[in-house]
């Protein structure tokens, strides 16, 4: 299996990924929540095992905002906050086990193959996201308008999910770098403009009708 171990205890990190190695696995890894976040953008896991508090962005929300972009990669959480509350708010955030520390690692092995397994068995259902006549499939990661393929670099496709799901909300900029590119806002970036650019000419341009719209001070918003 590809696994991706997110733990910033160096320490326990290593042996981890030892253990797991020795297990034939491909297992890379990660000392903190934004590295964790960019390299699930950029591959594909088998299974994700994430600790909670790490020093940046918690497991938590690392949890939350894979799920809202609609990444549902197997997470097994592990942590030594072992309260009943905590084990509560890990699995709402979309975790799909839990785990508390000190463990025995013959068991995190075994709770890593039973999510593996369990992923492979069910399917999760099409989730589709339509606008008007633009669809986007949340499994294959197509996006269609009028029927005709576009196709979209990863984070130009995160950015039209969070328009699309929020269709005829306005989303400032503050907003759509938070949620898009995991940034505080800095009025001296022009990412958002940037990309709301690219989108425009990919799904905007070819038609008559335009989906995606400036509302002048506030943000920009989609509309059917």
């Amino acid at each position: 299996m590809k696994l991706l171990i997110v733990e910033d205890e160096p320490q326990l990190l290593s042996l981890i990924r030892k253990g797991l190695a020795e297990r034939n696995h491909d297992v890379s890894a990660a000392l903190d929540g934004t590295t964790a976040l960019q390299m699930l953008e950029s591959s594909n896991f088998d299974v994700v095992v994430l600790d909670v508090m790490l020093p940046d962005i918690n497991g938590i929300e690392i949890c939350r905002r894979l799920r809202a972009a609609g990444n549902y990669v197997p997470i097994l959480m592990l942590t030594a906050l072992d309260s009943s509350e905590n084990i509560v708010s890990g699995l709402n955030s979309g975790a799909d086990d839990y785990m508390a520390k000190p463990f025995k690692f013959t068991e995190l092995e075994a709770r890593i193959n039973a999510l593996a397994r369990r992923a492979g068995q069910s399917q999760k259902p099409a989730e589709m996201i339509v606008v008007d006549d633009l669809e986007m499939d949340m499994n294959s990661k197509k996006v269609t308008r009028a029927g005709d393929a576009i196709q979209l670099t990863a984070k130009e496709f995160l950015l039209l999910y969070y328009l699309a799901k929020n269709s005829g909300i306005i989303l400032s900029r503050e907003k759509i770098l938070d949620n898009v590119w995991n940034i505080n806002f800095d009025m001296n970036t022009n990412v958002v403009d940037v990309y709301i650019n690219y989108l425009r000419k990919k799904i905007d341009k070819p038609y008559e009708h335009k989906l995606i719209h400036t509302i002048k001070g506030l943000g920009y918003v989609i509309n059917p």
